[in-house]
Order: structure tokens, then sequence, then C-alpha cells
């Protein structure tokens, strides 16, 4: 007997709740509780007589030839060397930064090699994507188009017919007749995963999935489409910059420690090969508030530069901003200085910029961050050519970082030179500014 219930489920950690709530019982997240129906009625359901499965041995043989390179030497680095046959991928970032653009490029790449492909758009219509397409200068007939947004359609659509890649742009808005709820609730958008992941693998089809994701930056939808699907990427960068960082966060077929980074043009993205020189080839010479330093992302390093500005505060508090670093850890590297550098920051406003829209997180820039403070309070610029690597501690200290001899070696690459080590940054200060 068919008995419905509304319950309220945590997209976080899947937790179920009778009514709603603002915060989540079990994993105190905020605002994470989706509304879902549930069948409570008692049914005798009779078993039906489960197929025999064949039992298979290990497979031998050189499987990265059969892997589908995107002939993007940084997506496919990411990847692990290409897309896996019957693999799905699911590719997330923010609206506006680039996923759209990017997928068409791949798709352009694939069908060059003599691929068949095939674009399934719920949120845009065929003439949108042919502008696009127009724009990235794709007029290759192996691309095929259709817009819906219903999954029995579409599962009948690809009925008989054979391509080597799909793209469904996006999975939230993906719905099936069978399962109550709208587009992108929970029980929608992990029934529809499920449904397309079983076409892959059955099929023989690599499926690329595009995601949404909140205004956390997490990815919508429940953490069970994250846990479905093979891979997971996502595009990470600031909408009004120039720069992209593609970041893997699961990959069943290769590292999740490769980074990819790209730049945004009018003729789509163009990978980075060489990030350091981007990053820094607009700096000035003896700019007051700047400093060079070695982030590292995943397996790779590049020079950033970091720029300070300290301001005399016209209100009673002074202000810290932060763009592409943690404001919680600029806070404590401001009260190092007051208290180890002789810095009286107390009446002073500070901002710290990241060029190029990046977002770091790396603790090795944090000698850099103090030194540019310390140059734009002292009105005074540091050695241009000077790159600054180093962990400062509660104490003052100025500690080693991991992965040194990465980093010393783009220092070399970039004909720079890294500050001498001291005992903390008191004497940083006094030798240097």
């Amino acid at each position: 007997m068919l008995k419905l219930k509304t319950i309220y489920i945590c997209s976080k950690c899947n937790t179920q709740s009778p009514k709603w709530l603002g915060q989540c019982p079990q994993c105190q997240a905020w605002n994470s509780l989706m509304e879902d129906v549930i069948n409570i009625g008692k049914e005798e359901l009779e078993i039906p007589s489960a197929k025999i499965k064949e039992i298979f041995n290990l497979k031998t043989g050189d499987f990265e030839n059969e892997r589908l390179k995107t002939k993007i030497d940084e997506f496919d680095l990411v990847l692990g060397g290409g897309f896996v046959k019957d693999s799905l991928t699911l590719f997330s970032g923010e609206p506006g930064i680039g996923k759209s653009t990017l997928t068409l490029q791949i798709c352009k790449n694939l069908c060059d090699q003599g691929k068949n492909i095939l674009y399934i758009s719920g949120e845009e219509s065929i003439e949108q994507i042919s502008m696009r397409a127009k724009r990235l200068q794709i007029k290759n007939q192996n691309l095929k188009l259709i817009n819906s947004t219903n999954l029995e359609s579409i599962l009948a659509t690809l009925k008989g017919l054979k391509f080597d890649f799909i793209v469904i742009d996006s999975i939230q808005v993906v719905q099936s007749d069978l399962i109550p709820g709208l587009a992108g609730s929970i029980s929608q958008v992990r029934y529809c995963a499920e449904q397309l992941l079983n076409f892959a693998k059955n099929e023989k089809i690599t499926i690329l999935l595009i995601g949404h994701v909140t205004k956390d930056g997490d990815l919508a939808g429940p953490k069970t489409l994250e846990h479905l699907v093979d891979i997971v990427l996502n595009l990470e960068g600031d909408r009004y910059h120039e720069f992209r960082m593609l970041k893997s966060s699961k990959n069943r077929f290769g590292s999740c420690s490769e980074i990819g980074i790209f730049e945004m043009t009018n003729e789509g993205l163009k990978e980075v090969l060489n990030p350091s020189s981007k990053f820094i080839e607009s700096r000035q010479k003896n700019a007051v508030g700047s400093c060079l330093s070695v982030a590292i992302e995943g397996n790779r390093s590049f020079i950033i530069e970091v720029q300070a500005l300290t301001n005399i505060t016209a209100f009673g508090y002074p202000k810290r901003t932060a763009s592409g670093f943690d404001v919680n850890r600029l806070n404590l590297l401001i009260a190092v200085l007051q208290k180890h550098a002789d810095i009286n920051l107390s009446n002073q406003d500070v901002y710290i910029n990241i060029v190029g829209g990046l977002k770091v997180k790396d603790p090795a820039i944090d000698l850099a961050v103090c030194l540019s403070i310390i140059s734009s309070f002292k009105k005074s610029p540091l050695p241009e050519n000077l790159v600054a690597i180093g962990e400062i501690g509660l104490c003052g200290e100025v500690r080693k970082v991991n992965q040194k001899e990465k980093r010393e070696k783009e220092v070399k690459k970039m004909n720079l030179k890294i500050i001498e080590e001291m005992k903390g940054i008191e004497e940083y200060r006094r030798k240097l500014i």
C-alpha cells in the first residue's frame, strides 16, 4: 500500500528529520535540510528470481592506450591521462567560471579525432549552444545537440545510438517521472545519477556530468553524487580575473594531486604552461607592499605576488580584508607582527591581495604576507628579485616548509633569489626593510 510522508534530509550527511530545521543536529551544517518524499506504507514484495552473473578474471593489457584524450594537456593531466572508457565524470564550478566553454572545447578536440559526441543541454537552447560554438570556431558535424531535462526521454533517445562521449549540462536540471520531487532535489539527483552510471557501464560510453555549486562553493546536491561518479573535477577562480585552476577531489584512475591552470580569453580557455611568468609579468618595479613567494598546489609549484596595503583606519576598529588569503590567518600574522616585530597596526586597516585572483592556502607564503605588510607600513620597497618562503609561528619564528627543493627549483628557473634564512620575523624586518 502506497503511503507518502514528507521528511527532510541533510544534503551533507543524509540525516533525516520529520520537520525542517535551520541547523542539522548531526553535522551542525546550516540550511542543509532539503524536503523529500518517502513511502512508509507496508507492502509485501515478491522477490524476483535473480539473474546469475558471470565471474571474470582480472584483465591484462595496456589500458592507458584506451583512454579518451582531450588533447588539452592540462585537462588530461588532471584526469590522469584522459577519460577512461565507460567512466562517469562530474565537472563542477561557480556560474560563469567557464565550465560550458571548456566542455565545448573538449568536444571540439574529440570531434577532430573522429569521435561521435552528443551534448545534452537542459539549461540552454540549441541556438545558444550554437552561438558559443561559433565563437569557439567549432564546425565539426560529429557534434550533435539535443535539448531535454527528462531522464526517460534522454535514455530513450540514446537507445540504439552509438556515441563515444556524452555531455549532460547539467545533472541538477535532469528529472525522472518515476521519482517524486522537483529537479535538483536529493532523490531526483541521486536517482538520475544512478541511472546514467548504469547506462555508461552497460553501453561502454564515457559520460561527463556538469554540476552546480552552492554559495559556499560546495557541490550542490547529495554527497551520494560524489560517491557514485568515478572522477570529481572542480574549476576554481575568480570570474572577474583571467586565471582558472582545475582540481580533482576524487579520481579512481589517477592522482588527485595534479592541477591544471587555464587563462580565459576571447577564444575560450587556454592552457598556461608557465604560470609563474604569467602571475608576475605585470609586477611594478620598486613597488611598496609587494613581495614574491612560491606556492604549491598539488604537484605544481609557481611564483605568486603578494600585495599589502596599510592605511590609518577611519573607524574605532581597524579593518582586515583579504582576497585569495584566509582572513583568520591574516589576523594571526598581524598579531605576531605587533608582538614580535614591533609593528603597531592597532590603528591601521590592512588589506591583502594575491595577484591574479588565486586562492592560496599554502602556509609557506606567511613570510611574504608579513614582509609585504611591513613594507607598506614603513613605505619602503623590498628588493625586487627576492622571494620569501616560510611559515610564521606564534612565537615569531620562521619555520621550514615542505617540498623546499621543488620551490627552490622554481625560483632558480625564474632567475630569482630566495631570501636567506633568519631566526625570526624581527630579524627579517631589521635587515630587509
